[in-house]
């Protein structure tokens, strides 16, 4: 099949476009190479550099294209509410862009690049209440380190447990916000249009190649940054806050088999993409820092506005409908990624 991977220089999309080569699959790969996710290095001459908001761009490269891998957005928790126009700009603009150029082109498979995000909180129970949706922490109960979302009916302490797909989408942040922004207008554009989409949820991606020091990466990204300066990683609030981390090469795996897997038309079909086995963010510190022979985390409390306290995944749908099952366990994982090349410094613009 002929690929276009928007957002193909990139971390996770470089990564899926190795995958499809090996497979046997010709890809076109787009990006844009902004700058806070690439920074002042060389890209592949295979790459087209160019934007998916530039529809008559797209309705060039569309032309004989069988399925779009959409991985192009601007991501990571970022510096404050002033990014919103940004991150809505090239992560639902560009969005909508592609899907129209899609429309016109004929195409009707798209592999959707979403993210856990898209939940808010994760799955809970509470003794009393059952399955409960917490609302978000307080401002007062994160400073006097009271870190756990309390049930919203009784007061009392919850168990976090898996979250699946149907999980209410609950985002609580301004990326969040636009992935799950993405996530609807791909389904309109699905019941519109008769077309096919897997929405690939993914959870906490690490691995080689991801940019470093700059406040859009992910956690991984932050502390391997640090302990490159010479620097603890800086963990918030207790540690024990509980992620799914995923390795990239199983990220890639898992949008090569929804590429070459058929969604039901005129649907969105999400899927959880994980590893299946959780861990605390304090763990990820501990055995990266570990693993690079760097000084130890250090805990620091406090929370981000929009963060979140547990959200760990069910991998069984991906396993269902995808034969998706990560393959790369957390301390090899970590281990590789301690000494794993990443990309030059991205500026902050």
């Amino acid at each position: 099949m002929r690929v276009l991977i928007t957002g193909g220089a990139g971390f996770i999309g470089s990564h899926i476009a190795d995958v499809l080569d090996r497979r046997g699959h010709e890809t076109l790969l787009l990006d844009n190479l902004l700058p806070k996710a690439h920074g002042p290095q060389a890209t592949a001459p295979d790459v087209v550099i160019g934007d998916i908001r530039d529809a008559a761009l797209l309705d060039d490269l569309l032309r004989g294209v069988d399925v779009v891998c959409h991985q192009a957005a601007v991501v990571g928790h970022g510096l404050d509410p002033s990014d919103a126009p940004d991150y809505a700009l090239h992560n639902d603009y560009g969005t909508a862009v592609l899907l129209s150029a899609m429309y016109r082109a004929g195409i009707s498979h798209l592999a959707l690049a979403s993210s856990m995000v898209v939940y808010g909180e994760g799955r809970y129970e509470c003794a009393e209440h059952g399955v409960v949706r917490p609302g978000p922490r307080r401002r007062s109960d994160l400073d006097a380190g009271r870190y756990e979302p309390p049930c919203p009916e009784c007061g009392a302490a919850l168990s976090p447990d898996l979250v699946d797909e149907d999980a209410p989408i609950d985002p609580r942040s301004t990326y969040a916000a636009t992935k799950a922004a993405q996530e609807f207008l791909a389904s309109a554009w699905a019941r519109q249009t008769g077309g096919a989409v897997w929405a690939l949820r993914y959870h906490n991606v690490y691995g080689p190649r991801m940019p470093r020091d700059t406040p859009y990466a992910g956690v991984a990204s932050l502390f391997r940054s640090a302990l490159q300066r010479g620097e603890p990683p800086t963990v918030l609030e207790d540690g024990r806050q509980r992620r799914d981390f995923v390795h990239v090469t199983d990220v890639a795996l898992a949008n090569a088999a929804a590429i070459e897997t058929a969604p039901a038309p005129g649907t969105l079909t999400p899927v959880n993409i994980c590893s299946g086995d959780p861990h605390t963010v304090g763990d990820l510190a501990t055995e990266l820092a570990r693993a690079y022979g760097g000084p130890p985390p250090r805990v620091i409390g406090g929370a981000r506005p929009g963060d979140v306290r547990h959200v760990v995944a069910n991998p069984a749908r991906a396993r269902q409908l995808l034969g998706f099952e990560a393959k790369i366990g957390f301390k090899d994982g970590i281990t590789g990624f301690a000494t794993a090349p990443l990309r030059m410094p991205a500026a902050i613009v």
